[in-house]
């Protein structure tokens, strides 16, 4: 509701403002007097007359004097006084009973807290806006609200076909009964039939092994994911064997830039730029007989100087050459697992005040906090969608057309 610029200038004039801080004090007078006639209000709506009306005063039911409360708003604390009833009828609605906090507080503390604020950094930010004191205790408290939250998205159904799904982990540190231990977060991206990225499940593990993935890719079974087409991962131990267990129709990628990195270790600093420029004459070939001749013609150049590094393409050259048999727009999917890594590092970012985290579910909390503000820039599906679509229905058809 606007208010004119003669009323403003009154109530500037009347209330003697000269700062911002006159401005607060004014809103929060205000505030209080507000709240305290609309529990006025309530009063005479539940009673069915006005305060001091004589023509009522053989109700059934009466007011009673008031009840102090102490109550936190955006305004700091304010006092109020609490009408009460003879009857004990009186429920008010704008401050409910046993309600101290009306500040919409606990939503502002679990946003600070997304954002991978320390619990110091909340306190301070809390009280320096609102004047209300949040211990670290107190934080922890409200997150952990977030919980069945957390569980429920972790379990949630989801769609019977992925076209693609990524996977991949980042790695935290956890305190537990007095030690340091090392646990990892295991990620799981998917692209849906229409295009759309979703992250379907985050665990928290210890180990990298094909039992550790198997568990994971059969929580997604069970959750409705029928048919995946391609799982794209780096070479973590043990992809590879679950994957082939779970779902033996799919084919593994193996991301190409992470295989240039790999190689990268062997190979000399002053050698690199040009290693990596012959390496992207065999993953840019058009077809796999291309490729495999650019790869002997890179292993003529570098294979004595570097054999370790052209031993890892031809060692794992069953899961890096799929994608040759698909066009540019499927390749650009497939070929890289940048959109995960992308994840990470928005993980990472807000992960990067906690050098270590107090217990599994504290990380838990974070990263699904981190994972919905993640998805809220997701407002595209990739690019040139359609044709890959179209392209993947004429290659898989029989396993896709079910489900369109």
């Amino acid at each position: 509701m606007a208010i004119a610029k003669d009323q403003l200038q009154q109530i500037i004039a009347d209330n003697d403002i000269n700062s911002p801080s006159d401005i607060y004090a004014l809103f929060k007078d205000s505030f209080k007097d507000m709240l305290q006639e609309l529990l006025e209000s309530e009063m005479n709506a539940s009673i069915g007359y006005e305060k001091n009306n004589k023509e009522h005063m053989d109700s059934d039911n009466k007011r009673n004097g008031y009840s102090p409360k102490t109550v936190k708003s955006q305004y700091g604390e304010v006092q109020l006084d609490i009408p009460r009833d003879r009857n004990g009828e009186f429920e008010p609605q704008i401050v409910p009973k046993y309600q101290r906090d009306i500040s919409g507080i606990e939503e502002k503390v679990i946003s600070l807290y997304a954002r991978g604020m320390t619990t110091r950094d909340i306190h301070d930010q809390i009280e320096d806006l609102y004047g209300i004191q949040v211990s670290a205790e107190m934080v922890s408290k409200i997150t952990d609200k977030l919980l069945p939250e957390v569980k429920e998205w972790q379990s949630r159904p989801l769609e019977p076909i992925y076209p693609f799904v990524f996977m991949d982990a980042i790695h935290y540190k956890i305190r537990e009964d007095g030690r340091i231990l090392n646990r990892a977060a295991y990620v799981v991206l998917g692209v849906s039939l229409d295009g759309n990225k979703d992250i379907l499940s985050i665990n928290i593990g210890a180990n990298e092994s094909s039992k550790f993935w198997l568990g994971m890719l059969n929580d997604l079974k069970n959750r409705g994911v029928q048919e995946v087409l391609f799982f794209c991962v780096d070479g973590l131990n043990g992809f590879k064997e679950a994957i082939a267990a779970a779902y033996p129709q799919a084919q593994v990628q193996r991301c190409i830039i992470h295989m240039l990195r790999n190689s990268f270790k062997y190979v000399s600093y002053k050698d690199i730029k040009k290693f990596a420029s012959d390496f992207k004459a065999v993953y840019k070939a058009p077809t796999e007989e291309a490729a495999l001749s650019e790869l002997e013609g890179a292993k003529e150049i570098w294979g004595k100087k570097y054999p370790y590094a052209i031993a890892s393409w031809e060692q794992n050259w069953d899961v890096v050459s799929p994608f040759f048999q698909f066009s540019e727009d499927i390749r650009r999917i497939m070929y890289t697992t940048n959109i995960i890594e992308g994840v990470n590092r928005q993980f990472r970012k807000v992960t990067k005040t906690k050098s270590v985290f107090p217990n599994d579910t504290s990380l838990e909390k974070m990263l699904y906090l981190a994972t919905q503000n993640v998805k809220k820039k997701w407002t595209q599906r990739y690019r040139n969608w359609d044709l890959v679509l179209s392209q993947l229905l004429i290659l898989y058809g029989d396993r896709i057309s079910e489900y369109l």
